[in-house]
């Protein structure tokens, strides 16, 4: 996945399209991303005791990754994510807008 934890990305479908965020958890086996803030749902509890009031949570839930995309920290727009070999042997994430490393 070429999107990873604390990325800052910008939503480019769905609802919250062209809202911005940090990427706060990755699912990668189902290909999904958890961005702080954003793509809110609510969850209803029931009340345990009795007497006790019932609550509503709300939570970011995951969205497909293919739905989001990394914002490159040069220029602050959005980029894909390529990945080049270093002359260490090292492979790293590199901003195709700007070439610089992620």
């Amino acid at each position: 996945m070429k999107i990873k934890k604390n990325d800052t990305v910008q939503i480019i479908a769905g609802k919250d399209k062209g809202k911005k965020g940090k990427v706060v958890q990755i699912f990668a086996k189902h290909n999904k991303v958890v961005v702080e803030g954003l793509n809110l749902r609510h969850k209803h509890l029931r009340p345990k005791k009795q007497g006790e009031k019932g609550q509503r949570i709300e939570y970011s839930a995951p969205l497909d990754a293919s739905n989001v995309m990394l914002i490159d920290s040069k220029t602050g727009k959005v980029s894909r994510v390529g990945f080049k070999d270093l002359a260490s042997g090292e492979k790293v994430r590199i901003s195709k807008k700007s070439g610089e490393v992620i």
